[in-house]
């Protein structure tokens, strides 16, 4: 093989020795330095290879960090499935017993209303302001989040980016988030929800929930509220502008709100109506007519409580949240039914205000001005009623007063506004000699009661007594009306139910029912005489004596006396039992001022006691509430303890009742001093009651009644039958003035007149009035429940009688009615089929036999030693001894001597008894 050299040829540009190329191994030629493959073109190689696999690694760097961000943000996202059911926090209704809406409950106003129940008027007007792609995006708008940010490039310092958030987007923060934070990982979060949305809900779906859930101001949330909010419209009734107007303030419910701001909203609204036109919703003349109605907001009256209800609807709220807790009572729309009877509340209302209003006068001087304004006042209303209206009045002034200024003390002008109207008065002439107790002078502002019929206005100031009514149905303890106080604005205390005040001698039936327990008729005859126990003297109201008295009279004319040897004898633990069974109150001492009230119980709590009374002994639970639903329908409450059942009885036609003649000769004279039983009686002898019906029965349908007794039926009337005479001869006769009806009841005055009660029932309704001030003092002497309580309680009955039937209370089998002399007077008493009707015998001890009553039946050994500690004595001890050294308490309470003789009823009281009224009950 032969290698042959050649030289490489000039080249055409004249290149010299160094230009050339010198020869291949293989045949060709290898390129100089400057070549392309040269060391130059190696370096950019190298440099671009290095760039290349920096500029990858900063990818999949910036990947994975922007990976690791997303499966954080993603993984930390709460989950979306809960708006498939989704159900916002909505308003609790409150309904009276005729079912209007009484009161709501809600930290928020809200009306949920399907997708197919909003006008297409109104979701148009919002998608057309607030996301205008809604059913073309996939949850977010790039667009819209473009043109957000070159907005937000100009827009100057310190003030709030514009976002670009769609209606998705607006569900997701608002519903599942639950934040308003502004920083990017909320508004990364908020994106990432809406794209999930998209694909778990389909689009009506996200917009029903957007549109329910959504705050426009004034607590209204959703555009059912908001349009009964702004317009007092339901949604159906709404203008294309009054959609438009709701659809302008999610922006700024504040700053557009229409009442505050008006001139704003106008301009945002229009501005939805040229949106709602460009994206076709509406047409140019829409447009015009919808751009030229004016802007007038309806402010519809709040969703507040009834008018006068406020008691009742504040215990129902109370309880509600005691049994569901404030979260579900307030938010999870319950649909809750109540007892009220709307008619009586009003009436209890004003005869509680008339009460407390004629007490005040009658023993309260006029305080004097409420306040003053400054203006100079004269008789042009121009120069006050702007002043007026700007005047801050007095949380007791009812609806009926107003507040006036003076315009001249010397005419007795005052001035004050009607629906904002200035008018012009008199006080009338009676008032002002009320009114010579203050110096009055111009611009004094004084509350007034404009009359009917003329120019003239009547003096008023808000009384510094209280007081309380409660009504209730005595068969099922539903409360028809509850008044708590003079002024619920004034305040919110309820003096029904939270006030513990002392029931005075509104106890004293319950000590009388014991005794019907025990087998005591009512013509049992006790020592109306005085009697000691250490230092305790009580005494009668009237302060004198009456010697052996019938337990008819001693209950008819509240006579303490007996009342106290009567529990003395009964033992005050079984009163204690009988009181606290009745629900009256929770726990009581076992001492003898008990027995005549010095004890604490709630208006509402004797209410139902008396009800247990008023049902045959039935015990009675008071219940506002009838029923408690979801926002479903599905019944979640009702009252317990209401186990009525209906069944079928055999009627025997009606006739006439047993009524035992008077005895022939002379009065019952069973005296229990001295143990006799004084000349008989003869006896009613009850109607045998038949195996089989008799001709002429019918089967009717009767209610069986399985609720536990406080005591037997025939006890119970019993009682009943007595505190009839109460209203119709004794303390009460002020509550039964002008009542043709059967009704029974108890006056009741604490120590030192500091309560005034009455409580008294019909077949089918119970009353309770109380009167006292909230920190106790006298009432004033001779101020008494019957004087005070008993015409409000007559007011009441008689409107309660309205439309009812007349019912009579039902006599027991067996029972026997019989008049007979008492002593005092001729009564009709009911008498049990083993008692002789108006005899009283000897009781010798507690219950059968003869043992002497020992301190642990009276109780006696828990009297203090001073009347300041009575009320608040401890529990009953064992020992201790009942006496005073002068002489015992011998059988049916007769004081004895220490020579075993009976003391004489018109003996003399010893020096030491003062005549001291005891804790308790007076009258």
């Amino acid at each position: 093989m032969t290698f042959a050299w050649h030289r490489d040829a000039p080249s055409g540009n004249g290149g010299g020795k160094g230009n050339g190329s010198r020869p291949s191994l293989f045949g060709g030629r290898r390129s100089g330095g400057r070549g392309p493959g040269g060391p130059r073109f190696r370096r950019w190689r190298q440099i671009l290879a290095v760039t290349t696999g920096v500029v990858l690694v900063g990818v999949a760097g910036t990947t994975l960090v922007v990976w690791q961000k997303y499966d954080g943000l993603a993984s930390g996202l709460p989950s979306v499935d809960s708006l498939r059911h989704y159900q916002p926090p909505t308003v609790s209704r409150i309904y009276s017993g005729d079912d209007h809406l009484m009161a709501e409950l809600a930290a928020e106003r809200r009306i949920y209303v399907p997708i197919t129940a909003i006008p297409t008027r109104v979701k148009n007007a919002f998608i057309a302001i607030e996301d205008q792609h809604f059913y073309t995006h996939k949850g977010i708008d790039p667009l819209a989040i473009a043109r957000a940010e070159m907005t937000n490039l100009t827009r100057a310092d310190g003030k709030r980016p514009i976002g670009a958030s769609t209606i998705t987007q607006q569900v997701a923060r608002d519903m599942v988030l639950d934040s308003n934070e502004l920083s990017i990982s909320r508004k990364l979060r908020e994106m990432l929800l809406a794209l999930r949305i998209e694909q778990t809900l389909p689009k009506d779906k996200i917009l029903e929930i957007y549109l329910n859930g959504i705050y426009l101001g004034s607590r209204a949330y959703g555009v059912a509220a908001a349009a009964q909010t702004y317009f007092n419209k339901t949604l159906d009734q709404l203008t294309v502008a009054e959609a438009a107007t709701l659809a302008a303030l999610p922006k700024s419910p504040s700053n557009y709100d229409p009442f505050r701001h008006p001139d704003a909203a106008t301009a945002r609204r229009n501005l939805v109506i040229g949106r709602m036109f460009e994206i076709g919703a509406i047409t140019s003349e829409e447009e015009r007519a919808a751009m030229a109605e004016p802007l007038i907001p309806h402010n519809a009256r709040r969703f507040g409580p009834l008018a006068n209800s406020e008691w009742f609807g504040s215990e129902v709220r109370r309880q509600l949240i005691e049994r569901y807790g404030e979260d579900v009572a307030t938010r999870s729309g319950l649909e809750v039914h109540t007892s009220l009877d709307p008619v009586l509340q009003n009436v209890a209302t004003r005869v509680l205000r008339e009460g407390l209003v004629d007490y005040d006068r009658a023993h309260e001087a006029w305080r004097g001005p409420v306040g003053h304004l400054d203006a100079d006042v004269a008789a042009d209303p121009s120069s006050w009623s702007h002043a007026l209206k700007t005047a801050k009045a007095p949380p007791g002034l009812i609806e009926q007063w107003r507040l006036a200024v003076v315009i001249s003390p010397a005419r007795a002008e005052v001035g004050w506004l009607e629906d904002g109207a200035p008018q012009s008065g008199t006080i009338v002439a009676k008032d002002r000699g009320w009114m010579r107790s203050h110096a009055v002078r111009s611009g004094d502002l004084v509350l007034v009661e404009p009359q009917a019929g003329g120019s003239s206005v009547g003096l008023r100031q808000v009384p510094g007594i209280e007081g309380a009514i409660v009504t209730m149905d005595v068969r099922t303890g539903r409360v028809l009306a509850m008044v708590g106080g003079w002024s619920f604005r004034e305040s919110q205390f309820n003096r029904a139910t939270q006030a513990l005040r002392q029931p005075g001698s509104s106890f004293k039936p319950f000590v009388y029912l014991t005794a019907m327990e025990k087998g005591i008729p009512p013509s049992e005859k006790f020592d109306d005489a005085p009697v000691s126990y250490g230092d305790w003297h009580p005494h009668n109201y009237e302060e004198d004596n009456w010697g052996p008295t019938t337990l008819h009279d001693a209950l008819r004319e509240s006579r303490n006396l007996v009342t106290i040897r009567l529990a003395a004898h009964l033992g005050m633990k079984a009163v204690a039992d009988m009181a606290i069974r009745a629900g009256l109150v929770e726990q009581m001492p076992h001492v003898l001022p008990a027995a005549l009230g010095a004890v604490e119980t709630t208006v509402l709590r004797e209410t139902a006691a008396y009800a247990s009374i008023a049902s045959e002994g039935h015990i009675v639970v008071p219940s506002l509430i009838d029923t408690v639903q979801d926002r479903d329908g599905h019944l979640i409450w009702t009252p317990q303890g209401q186990t009525l059942t209906l069944g079928t009885m055999m009627q025997a036609p009606p006739t006439p009742p047993a009524l035992a003649p008077p005895p022939p000769s002379e009065p019952v004279s069973g005296d229990s001093a001295s143990g006799g039983s004084g000349g008989a009686v003869p006896s009613a002898v009850p109607p045998a009651t038949p195996a089989e019906p008799v001709a002429g029965s019918l089967e009717v349908p009767v209610v069986a009644d399985n609720r536990p007794r406080i005591a037997s039926d025939e006890s119970a009337y019993q009682i009943t039958t007595m505190m009839q005479d109460v209203i119709r001869h004794g303390t009460g006769t002020q509550a039964g003035e002008g009542i043709d009806r059967e009704v029974a009841g108890k006056t009741g005055t604490s120590q030192d007149f500091h309560d005034a009660w009455f409580a008294g029932f019909s077949p089918d309704v119970v009353t309770v009035v109380w009167v006292g001030y909230d920190t106790p003092r006298s009432l004033g002497k001779n101020e008494t429940g019957g004087r005070i309580a008993g015409p409000m309680w007559n007011k009441m009955m008689k409107a309660v009688f309205e439309g009812r039937p007349k019912l009579s209370f039902r006599q027991p089998d067996g029972m026997v009615l019989a008049r007979y002399d008492t002593g005092r007077m001729m009564a009709v008493d009911a008498f049990k089929p083993d008692q002789v009707p108006g005899m009283s015998v000897a009781l010798n001890g507690f219950g059968a036999g003869t043992e002497a009553l020992t301190a642990a039946d009276t109780g006696a050994e828990n009297i203090s030693d001073s009347e300041t500690d009575m009320a608040a004595a401890p529990a009953p001890a064992d020992t201790l001894s009942a006496g005073t050294g002068s002489e015992t308490i011998g059988p049916n309470g007769v004081p004895v001597a220490k020579n075993g003789q009976p003391v004489k009823s018109g003996a003399t009281p010893p020096a030491a008894q003062t005549g001291d009224i005891g804790v308790g009950g007076l009258y």
